[in-house]
């Protein structure tokens, strides 16, 4: 049994990944994740063991750039202590600038370290602790910035899919009289989500029955729903919720960003969807994780600077009217999925680190 520490924080698209980590070593290792203060809330305190070790948000400018080299070298420090204190072997990071600390206090300790990256680009974190990694855990052999010489490093594994959503078992129910189309705005929720389709949705809630299912941040949670009522729409507005699965399951379709997580569930859970990736993501990673599945017929993609007037109007239109085009998608998900073990994921993932 070796004792492992798991780096994350930041978004739920790095917490998440940390989470199905943690389930697929803990039965064989003692597992500690080490999170920063934004990421935390994501976690189940009661589930997974946690130590938190915060990391600054990183300035541009110069008035901010003491103050946060200070506090980013005493993030060194705890960390180192924390590693040494508790006599931690291995160091997993999920990426993003919170997991820099800890792994260079790793490296000064001479500890093994791997990395983990979900997106098809690899993240200016990972490409940094590159040279410092035993080997860095990847969805594709083509991963994107991935220097040549570091191509050796690469292990390839199934996307992590949480064990609850391995688990889950829907109830068949009866056929839905409801178009449902949900709309995940992600962990911190997209703001742009909430208003960008609000006229397709008010004229499409006019001439057919659906339902909205709307997943915003908690601070636009009350306007949101105030919408929905005012307009009369069958609607479901939440936060971020753990059982998101759930609810993805008994959708028609979703509308969403193109975090790697959300889509590996989305396609797992077999919903087609339609990604709109965040224009401003860093080396427009989302845009190539989305790629890669449409490009498969698993969902449906566009920028969000081409989308005018009536588009998902008559987009949702066109899907209603015409049944085979969510089916197929369907199927393709089905076929696409049909060798994802967890129990063997679960043991490669194993034999790849502790060997």
């Amino acid at each position: 049994m070796k004792k492992i520490t798991i780096s994350t924080g930041g978004t739920g698209g790095h917490v998440i990944p940390a989470q199905v980590l943690y389930d697929y070593l803990n039965d064989k290792n003692d597992i500690i994740i080490v999170c920063d203060k934004r990421g935390i809330k994501y976690l189940n305190q009661k589930k997974y063991k946690i130590k938190l070790i915060d990391v600054p948000k990183i300035y541009n400018n110069i008035i901010g750039l003491i103050p946060f080299l200070i506090t980013f070298i005493f993030s060194i420090l705890k960390s180192y202590s924390f590693l040494k204190k508790k006599k931690i072997e291995l160091v997993i990071s999920t990426g993003g600038y919170m997991s820099i600390p800890i792994c260079l206090a790793a490296k000064i300790l001479n500890l093994k370290i791997f990395l983990f990256e979900p997106n098809l680009v690899l993240g200016r974190s990972n490409l940094f602790l590159l040279n410092y990694c035993e080997k860095i855990f990847t969805y594709n052999k083509k991963i994107k910035k991935l220097p040549k010489k570091m191509e050796y490093k690469n292990l390839v594994i199934k996307p992590l899919i949480r064990k609850n959503i391995f688990l889950f078992k829907k109830k068949l129910a009866k056929k839905s009289k409801f178009f449902s189309i949900l709309i995940i705005g992600g962990s911190q929720g997209a703001k742009k989500f909430d208003n960008i389709f609000s006229n397709d949705l008010i004229k499409l809630s006019r001439k057919f029955k659906i339902k909205i299912y709307h997943q915003t941040s908690f601070k636009n949670l009350k306007n949101l729903k105030k919408y929905y009522l005012s307009n009369n729409i069958n609607s479901q507005v939440f936060s971020y919720t753990n059982d998101l699965h759930k609810i993805i399951k008994k959708s028609d379709l979703a509308i969403t960003r193109s975090g790697a997580s959300t889509i590996n569930e989305l396609v797992f859970l077999g919903t087609p969807f339609l990604a709109i990736p965040f224009p401003f993501a860093k080396d427009d990673h989302q845009f190539f994780n989305a790629e890669y599945y449409v490009k498969k017929n698993l969902g449906w993609l566009i920028r969000e600077t081409d989308i005018k007037q009536n588009f998902l109007y008559n987009f949702i239109i066109n899907l209603i009217k015409n049944k085979k085009l969510i089916f197929q998608k369907k199927k393709n998900m089905c076929d696409f999925k049909k060798k994802h073990n967890w129990l063997k994921s679960s043991n490669r993932l194993n034999n790849l680190i502790l060997k």
